[in-house]
């Protein structure tokens, strides 16, 4: 079988858990003797407009597309307003130009391309895949790992949210990647059902493998670890912050990524009265390190699809507190839910992992044992599945 996929992260240029799932599904599926070519755009480099680059791995086909695009700026603070020219505060200049030009140039890149299916992931991708499935007359399936909605929740961009009713409405099938994002689905786009298909993430658990790190210090660690948008909940982590302090003064706080909201969660530190407590890591290649010092992760997602970074936190040995805003809540069942607001609960779930050794040795060992079956293979399995839904 031969696969055309579409993606806009890939590692190493990566922002976030898109980038790990394509990452594995595609040696998964290798795995399965199903041939990937995947297309993606190029970010660095300083090429040409027609800049075409194919590679030949082990596993897969890379073809790297010169479009520049780079989304989520995190240099940029402060929330875009709806509309087009509104929307590049948060992606960055000329960003439309460059998903445009994308499709553009991967069109053309694949047209010698054979396929038997094609497969695109998020919004960025649709456009190409669809106009690849015209030209070539195979079947489109489509992988939703967020929508627009779910991205920026306050003022969602409407010409995106059109991208994305038209890839639902161009797929032969969809995969969302849990019943949370599969209910959103239906209710802002209007998608039949039977349409959908749920395929959730996984973890390689052995990868997360080691020893714990600690530093001597008698520092509690609290981490979180995302994207510093509204999506993500980092505001609502610090408020929670605040009130753990206040029982708990040798609590250190770890914030590790970048995002938009970073200038405004410096001011609410201040503000909070909380800055000797809260690190702010920045973005990070390596964060195995990162869960192995926590004692506790927390992902307060406001609109969490799924929530790749709680699987990872379990392999690495450290009990979560996830949103009950997530599709990861749907398959960890020993671990803390709290809804992202309720900032009170939250910080009492926090004071209770570090404060009660049995409960955090529980939640260890017991969310560890979930995970022991949520592997890649099985993702690839199901995805394979979908493919043959459509005629492959």
């Amino acid at each position: 079988m031969k696969v055309l996929m579409f993606g806009w992260e890939f590692p190493p240029y990566t922002t976030g858990g898109l980038g790990t799932h394509c990452y594995n599904l595609t040696r998964a599926l290798s795995g399965r003797n199903v041939k990937v070519t995947f297309v993606m755009p190029k970010v660095s480099g300083g090429v040409s407009h027609n800049f075409v680059k194919i590679v030949h791995a082990d596993d897969a086909k890379f073809i790297e597309i010169a479009s520049g695009l780079t989304p989520y700026v995190s240099s940029i603070a402060g929330h875009y307003t709806p509309g087009k020219e509104g929307a590049s505060s948060l992606y960055g200049s000329d960003f439309f130009e460059k998903v445009n030009q994308y499709t553009e140039c991967a069109s053309v890149a694949v047209m010698k391309e054979e396929c038997d299916v094609i497969h695109c992931h998020d919004w960025m991708t649709f456009p190409a895949g669809i106009r690849v499935k015209k030209d070539k007359g195979k079947p489109l399936v489509i992988t939703v790992h967020s929508t627009e909605y779910d991205r920026n929740p306050v003022s969602p961009n409407q010409w995106i949210s059109h991208i994305e009713w038209e890839g639902m409405y161009n797929a032969d099938r969809i995969i969302a990647v849990s019943e949370y994002m599969k209910a959103r689905i239906i209710e802002r786009f209007k998608v039949p059902a039977s349409k959908i298909e749920i395929v959730y993430n996984a973890v390689e658990a052995s990868e997360y493998a080691g020893s714990r790190l600690r530093f001597g210090t008698g520092e509690k660690i609290v981490l979180f670890l995302g994207r510093l948008a509204l999506q993500k909940g980092p505001d609502y982590f610090l408020r929670a912050a605040k009130l753990v302090i206040e029982k708990e003064k040798k609590t250190r706080f770890i914030i590790v990524g970048t995002g938009n909201m970073l200038p405004e969660l410096i001011d609410q530190c201040i503000e909070l009265g909380i800055s000797e407590n809260v690190i702010f890591a920045g973005y990070q290649e390596s964060i195995k390190e990162y869960y192995k010092m926590a004692d506790v992760y927390v992902m307060p997602s406001v609109s969490e699809p799924f929530g790749i970074t709680a699987l990872e936190a379990i392999a690495s040995g450290t009990p979560v507190i996830i949103s009950k805003q997530s599709g990861v809540s749907e398959l960890i069942m020993h671990c803390l839910k709290v809804d992202f607001w309720d900032v009170k609960e939250m910080a009492n779930k926090i004071l209770g992992v570090l404060r009660y050794a049995p409960l955090k040795r529980e939640m260890e060992m017991n969310s560890y044992a979930e995970i022991s079956n949520i592997n890649w293979d099985v993702i690839a399995e199901k995805t394979v599945k979908v493919y043959a839904s459509v005629g492959v």
